[in-house]
């Protein structure tokens, strides 16, 4: 969705607006939202504020309309992807239900307002074919093959985003149940299950982990050659090996992407898919599904009668 780069007031002052989004941003922090997401949805008022500004149109809150919110969000479709546009109105819609709660203003101008659409894109995953490559790739006995080895495994079966697998510690991880225990979005934990061979990977870097310089300085879980090993850490390990390895552009998102896929495709449950990938919402599940659904109409045509004769 890519940062939110408000645009200037200079033109005019942000009149009340500003108070009303700083005053935004500590409900949020209160509500125990993520630093991403308090930074977004105050960016994001920021920007309208900002464009507000440059238009001269009304800087008090009671005074903006709808036809200002088309407004802003027509100058988006401008420039912006479907989806960024529908990130940042959904975030729009939070600030003035904010201000409908304080009572500042009776109704929200977006109330009447029709959600952006975003099409439909298929979802990006890895093919089996590259998943075999890369976990060939880590076969090595060397710290950082074992390293390697157990963390596409953990990404590939858990399907767990990038800052939860590199937020980990070793005590995070339960060889009695199979489970690892991660951070979600909003600073909610959650246990999630992995396969025999992923315990395998593990409990084979943790052995070499054991004689790391730094095993004793530190309870994270993963770890570089000299220290910690950090999301960005992570993300430049796959881009090196995709990249050594002739791949496509590799992003650990991808490998989310992938897991969902496959756990939809073999069938799993909405409810369950909620609670091990960390949603909240069914819109997810469902869209996985839906990607499941037009590998397997994609295969049906591959073993139809054209291709029999």
């Amino acid at each position: 969705m890519g940062n939110v780069v408000p645009i200037s007031g200079s033109v005019r002052d942000l009149g009340d607006l500003e108070g009303w989004v700083t005053s935004f941003e500590r409900r949020l922090r209160i509500r125990n939202l993520s630093p991403r997401t308090v930074a977004l949805y105050g960016g994001v008022a920021r920007e309208f504020a900002g464009w507000l500004a440059a238009e001269r149109l009304p800087l008090d809150v009671a005074g903006i309309t709808p036809a200002h919110v088309e407004g802003y969000v027509g100058q988006l479709q401008a420039r912006c992807r479907p989806a960024t546009v529908s990130v940042r109105f959904r975030a729009l819609q939070q600030f003035f239900k904010f201000l409908v709660k304080e009572e500042e203003i009776a109704a929200s101008p977006m109330a009447k307002i029709e959600t952006p659409m975003v099409p439909e894109v298929p979802v990006p995953v890895v093919s089996d074919d590259d998943i075999a490559t890369l976990l060939r790739s880590c076969e090595g006995k060397d710290f950082e093959n074992r390293r390697d080895m157990a963390i596409l495994r953990l990404f590939l079966d858990t399907g767990m985003r990038l800052s939860e697998l590199a937020g980990l510690a070793v005590g995070d991880v339960d060889f009695v149940s199979d489970e690892a225990t991660v951070l979600g979005k909003g600073r909610r934990p959650r246990a999630i299950p992995f396969d025999d061979h992923t315990a395998v990977a593990l409990e084979r870097y943790l052995r070499e982990r054991a004689k790391h310089p730094w095993a004793k300085r530190s309870d994270a879980l993963w770890l570089a050659p000299k220290g910690l090993l950090s999301a960005s850490g992570i993300r430049q390990m796959l881009r090196r090996r995709a990249r050594q390895l002739g791949l496509e552009r590799l992003h650990p998102h991808m490998l989310r992407h992938t897991a969902a896929h496959h756990y939809a495709a073999l069938g799993g449950q909405e409810t369950a898919m909620m609670r091990n990938f960390g949603w909240r919402s069914s819109a997810m599940p469902k869209r996985y599904g839906a990607s499941a659904a037009d590998e397997r109409a994609r295969e049906k045509r591959r073993l139809g009668l054209g291709n029999r004769f």
